[in-house]
C-alpha cells in the first residue's frame, strides 16, 4: 500500500504541511510533538521521497478576473499511449488548462480551464482544443459556483484506515 512506510509523525508533519505550507519548523515541530532538527530532517525526506511535490499559495481565481470556470470532458479519435501522451503534452502547454486528468469510460480526458471572460475560453476552444490533433468531440461545463475545493488527501481518514489494520 503507498503510503505504508510513513509513520504517525511523518503523516502528522503532512497533513500540517498541507492545511498551512508557510508555517516555521519550528512551530510544525511543536504541533507534531517533535523538537526542530529531527523535524526538519523528516520534511527534507519527505520532499526527496516525493511525498511533498511543493509549496504553493491557493489564489482566488475570480479575485485575479479569471470570471470563467469551464470542465471540458475530451474525446479523441485514437488512444494509443503516444496520441494519449500528445494529448497530455498538448495540455500541458495550454496555459488556460489548469488540470487534465485522464478518465477511463466514454470520456478520454477531463479538463479543468480558467478564462477572464467567455469569449477568451471561446477562442481557447475553437481555436485551441477543437483544432488539436486527434480530437473526436468536446463538451464543455461552465462552473455556476463552487461547493468545495479541498487540494490534497483527507489525513482523517487515512489514519483511520492506520488504526483499524493496527
Amino acid at each position: 500500500m503507498a503510503g505504508a512506510k510513513l509513520d504517525p509523525i511523518d503523516r502528522m508533519i503532512l497533513a500540517e504541511l498541507q492545511a498551512d505550507g508557510r508555517m516555521t519548523n519550528v512551530e510544525l515541530a511543536k504541533r507534531v510533538g517533535i523538537s526542530a532538527p529531527p523535524c526538519l530532517r523528516r520534511v527534507r525526506t519527505l520532499e526527496e521521497a516525493g511525498y511533498i511535490q511543493g509549496y504553493h499559495a491557493r489564489v482566488d481565481v475570480r479575485e485575479l478576473g479569471f470570471e470563467v470556470q469551464v470542465f471540458a470532458m475530451v474525446r479523441l479519435h485514437r488512444q494509443n499511449e503516444s496520441d494519449l501522451r500528445a494529448f497530455e503534452d498538448r495540455c500541458r502547454a495550454w496555459s488556460l488548462v489548469r488540470e487534465c486528468h485522464m478518465l477511463n469510460g466514454e470520456i478520454d480526458f477531463i479538463l479543468k480551464c480558467v478564462a477572464p471572460d467567455l469569449s477568451s475560453f471561446q477562442s481557447f476552444l475553437t481555436e485551441g482544443l477543437l483544432a488539436a490533433d486527434n480530437v473526436a468531440s468536446v463538451k464543455t461545463s461552465l462552473v455556476i459556483r463552487c461547493a468545495k475545493d479541498d487540494p490534497g488527501v483527507p489525513f482523517d481518514v487515512l489514519e483511520e484506515r492506520y488504526q483499524r489494520e493496527a
